[in-house]
């Protein structure tokens, strides 16, 4: 909607500023007008002078050649009228033979009568005191043709105290000053004196600059740098100026319409609708969308749906929405369900699985056990003693994986302390004088690494107690630790006592098994014998994802 407006604001912006120079130029029209009308009789004056000046001109070439005769008729002319001083025809060279005085000049050598011969066109002039009437004049002053030869200048000199301003019904429409001026810039006449006139003038503007055909309006300062509004015309075209002096606050120029007010209008409906639009757009959409977010995030966060709807006066299309996000929540709420339904159920079978796997091996265990009490020889018992133990490892692993909430993960410092116990039962005798150092740190493991971990300890704690030395006088011992070694990897130690002896040579079989499930692990195996001690060490990984494994 504000968009929509926005043109239509553009328009009337664009109509009020055209509205408001119409009505200044209708302002400024009323005020050339009063500056004609003051001016009139002037122009009046002005205008006879130029007409009489060129009727005269048709005679006077006829008559030129008999100055007495010339004379004569312009002395006649001058005293019919009767509002001239003086009417006189002065020839090319500057002699004044024929005048309504009757008199011979020479204005040869006058500056005013060679700048006229210079222009050669029609011209009006001043002077504070005539040669020949001896008072303040205005002479108007039309070039002689023959042929399109310049003969002579026929002029018609008239008081200066002719030239008034005509007087106007109403007072507030009295210029404070009315100058006329020719075109070098010369003040004619005024209704002032001479002095206070020229403190009316524009002290920018030399009326030299002003002596254009043009009517205008314009606001300057004038000589004391008073604000004033001068009124240009054209009296007589590119000869005579008028010039009418205002005040600044002048009521000609006061309009009744105010385009300050009216050019900002628009402006105000526009940012008035923009006000509308966004409170009704945050009423009726943003507070209620709002909510509805925050309802979202509530739900995303603890899983409960709203308790109470958006409520009345709610759009349609909210309404909608609200609708389809609780469909959704509850769609969410019921697949969640049934997802932690299978997933428990998941974990019960493998949990039952896990344990039926260590109830079947604990099963060969005890068959096994039976053959061992059936074994011909101590050889044969003993290999049926180490794969029964093997298999005791394994069901310790799945005995562990199902006792866990999580079967994801075991911690291997519970499950080696379980095997090392299992070992020692099986392998060392009460008395033995081995002591046993186990330290062990809570790390989790997977079902990948949990078996092949514990039967590599298995093995490595039976290579042990197979050669640490027993029954002497000193006491040996047996070490066994499992220790973080920095983010994601650890550090299986196993050590014991050198220098005993095995009962018998042995197969090698578990030294090949304890490299097999290093690889298995991705671990790194080193053995070392030093300061009576033999020390295993496996640095293996502990990664938090499943890894990838070699299956061996």
């Amino acid at each position: 909607m504000s968009l929509a407006l926005l043109p239509i604001g553009i328009i009337a912006f664009i109509q009020t500023q055209q509205i408001a120079d119409q009505s200044k130029r209708t302002a400024e029209l009323s005020l050339i007008a009063v500056t004609e009308q003051a001016a009139a009789t002037e122009r009046s004056l002005l205008q006879e002078a130029f007409g009489a000046a060129r009727a005269l001109t048709s005679v006077v070439k006829l008559v030129k050649d008999d100055p007495q005769q010339c004379s004569e008729f312009l002395k006649a002319y001058r005293e019919e009228v009767d509002r001239y001083r003086l009417v006189g025809f002065i020839n090319v060279d500057g002699l004044m033979n024929c005048s309504s005085s009757r008199e011979v000049y020479d204005f040869s050598s006058s500056p005013a009568f060679q700048d006229t011969v210079a222009r050669s066109v029609r011209t009006v002039m001043v002077s504070d005191r005539g040669r020949v009437s001896g008072e303040a004049v205005v002479i108007a002053t039309v070039p002689v043709f023959d042929e399109d030869e310049p003969i002579g200048y026929l002029f018609i000199s008239m008081s200066r105290d002719a030239l008034e301003v005509s007087e106007l019904d109403d007072p507030s429409r009295t210029p404070l000053s009315l100058i006329t001026f020719n075109d070098k810039g010369d003040i004619v006449s005024s209704e002032e004196d001479q002095s206070v006139a020229t403190a009316e003038l524009p002290n920018t503007y030399p009326l030299k600059q002003l002596t254009v055909n043009t009517r205008q309006v314009f606001t300057a300062k004038n000589a004391e740098g008073v604000d004033r509004v001068y009124a240009l015309i054209p009296l007589i075209d590119g000869t005579v100026f008028g010039l009418s002096v205002w005040p600044s606050d002048t009521a000609l120029l006061e309009t009744d319409f105010n385009s300050r007010l009216s050019s900002i209008l628009p402006i105000i409906m526009w940012v008035a609708s923009l006000v509308v639009a966004f409170w009704a757009l945050n009423r009726l959409a943003i507070t209620h969308i709002g909510k509805l977010g925050r309802q979202m995030r509530h739900f995303a966060l603890n899983r409960t749906l709203p308790r109470k709807p958006l409520g009345e006066r709610v759009p349609v299309e909210i309404v909608a929405m609200e609708q389809a996000f609780l469909a959704m929540a509850n769609s969410i709420l019921q697949d969640e369900a049934r997802l932690e339904d299978s997933l428990r159920e998941k974990n019960i079978l493998l949990k039952e699985v896990h344990h039926r796997v260590k109830n079947n091996l604990q099963l060969i265990s005890s068959i096994m056990n039976m053959q061992i009490r059936q074994a011909p020889t101590e050889a044969n018992k003993r290999v049926l003693q180490r794969l029964q133990d093997r298999i005791l490892s394994l069901a310790t692993v799945h005995k562990s994986l199902y006792q866990d909430n999580e079967m994801a993960r075991v911690d291997a410092g519970i499950l080696m302390r379980e095997i090392v116990a299992r070992s020692l039962d099986i392998g060392m005798e009460a008395n033995a004088g081995v002591d046993v150092v186990e330290e062990y740190d809570s790390i989790l493991v997977g079902p990948d690494d949990a078996a092949p971990l514990s039967l590599l300890t298995s093995e490595a704690v039976t290579n042990a107690l197979k050669y640490v030395p027993r029954g002497g006088k000193e006491r040996t011992n047996i070490t066994v630790s499992l220790k973080h070694t920095g983010d994601e990897r650890a550090l299986l130690r196993v050590s014991n006592t050198a220098g005993g002896d095995a009962p018998e040579e042995g197969t090698g079989l578990g030294s090949k098994l304890i490299t097999a499930f290093a690889r298995q692990l991705n671990g790194t195996l080193s053995t070392s014998e030093e300061n009576g001690l033999y020390v295993l060490e496996l640095d293996f990984p502990v990664p938090m994802a499943d890894k990838v494994v070699y299956d061996y």
